[in-house]
């Protein structure tokens, strides 16, 4: 397995020094590239490896660097780099499917990690409450009922599915 984790990880790196070097010798070929795209093509090094070495580890950096790449990329291309104020709630749902990916991918057998869905859920009510709030205008005495309502299912939710022992 380790030289199988050796040659994933040199064919990353060739891959990635083969990209940026033609992108030095041939730049207009290259052109349509937006920067964020660097940064997903990093997330997405990180699930490949994830995969090809069943290591499911790297593949909750590989969800949080491409989901950043992914944010960064739509404030690139609409210019709404403000909506960093609300945006950011997103983080912890990249996390939660990377935990689900690395379940998936685990050597000891897939297994289903309900705290992935925990962390998706949590991250979805912050994304609608921070963007109602700034993007919206809606009044927050309306949305911290609604955030804690939905906090209070996912909890009963993660306690009805939880293992027992």
């Amino acid at each position: 397995m380790r030289n199988r984790r050796g040659m994933v990880g040199g064919l990353i790196l060739i891959l990635l020094g083969g990209f940026f070097l033609a992108a030095q010798l041939m730049p207009g070929f290259f052109g349509y590239f937006s920067w964020p795209y660097i940064i997903i093509g990093a997330g997405g090094a990180f699930l490949l490896a994830a995969l090809l070495t069943r290591t499911g580890g790297l593949a909750i950096p590989g969800c949080v660097i491409g989901g950043i790449g992914g944010i960064l990329y739509y404030q690139s291309i609409t210019g709404d780099w403000a909506s960093w104020s609300y945006i950011w709630a997103l983080i912890p749902g990249f996390v939660g499917v990377g935990i689900i990916i690395a379940g998936l991918l685990s050597r000891e057998g897939p297994h289903f990690d309900t705290g992935g869905l925990i962390l998706i859920a949590i991250s979805a009510m912050g994304f609608l409450v921070f963007g109602g709030w700034f993007l919206f205008a809606l009044d927050m005495n309306l949305l911290w009922p609604v955030f804690l309502i939905g906090i209070g299912f996912i909890i009963l939710i993660s306690a009805i599915f939880r293992r027992k022992g």
